[in-house]
């Protein structure tokens, strides 16, 4: 059976984003089929949307590279997500369905239990989620689509302290969810404004190293959209 194109890409991209290929490092047709046990014609495919994605270059004489963004053009995907989730918020307001609602307020109230008892790492999870959630409730594919892209690309180039006080930030979650649910636009597009600007500072841009993690091949079984 042929192995879809975005399950290769997908496959590709989180090796991008964990570190496992090196910003700058080229990527030939032949390595990616035989590192995720596929033909050439799918790595092709997933390479071309990659590199619409901004992941991967096209030099002349090395073909297919990892990018290597500038520190500009990291600075630049904060401010455009700054942009885009309170947008995201406001829209949810409007077109949320009680499916969203029942979501976002469950991981809510994880949230705030994991922030009482301390587990940061189970607070990262959630906290992916919820943003995930909140954009697939805004009822635009389109702008879901790109801040999906945008939570790739932040993870591949920031590393991301846990808040200070991980309370306080679930509670502002929860604020958020509130004004959802009552269709208040404007409170949710500067709740998650404010949220935004917050999260922002935590992060730091991560200098390129290399990950030597190993991950399994792509396969109908495994394979993740």
């Amino acid at each position: 059976m042929r192995i879809p194109a975005h399950s290769v890409c997908t496959a590709i991209r989180d090796d991008i984003v964990s570190g496992v290929f090196e910003r700058g490092s080229r990527l030939t047709e032949e390595q990616l089929a035989r590192r995720y046990g596929v033909s050439r014609v799918p790595v092709r495919e997933a390479l071309r949307t990659l590199e619409s994605e901004g992941f991967v270059t096209t030099r002349r004489h090395a073909g297919a590279c990892v990018a290597e963004p500038t520190e500009q053009e990291a600075a630049d995907l904060l401010e455009v997500r700054m942009l885009l989730e309170p947008l995201g918020a406001a829209r949810a307001a409007q077109r949320r369905t009680e499916a969203h609602l029942k979501v976002l307020r469950g991981l809510v109230r994880l949230g705030q239990e994991r922030a009482r008892r301390g587990q940061g790492e189970d607070l990262r999870s959630l906290g992916g989620w919820f943003h995930e959630t909140l954009a697939q409730a805004s009822g635009s594919p389109g702008l879901t689509a790109l801040l999906t892209q945008l939570r790739h690309k932040i993870t591949w180039m920031y590393a991301v302290d846990q808040p200070a006080k991980p309370i306080e930030s679930w509670a502002e979650h929860g604020a958020i969810v509130d004004a959802v649910a009552r269709g208040d636009v404007e409170r949710a597009r500067a709740l998650t404004a404010l949220h935004a600007e917050r999260a922002t500072a935590a992060h730091r841009l991560r200098r390129p190293e290399r990950v030597r993690t190993s991950q399994h091949a792509v396969n109908t079984a495994s394979a993740r959209n």
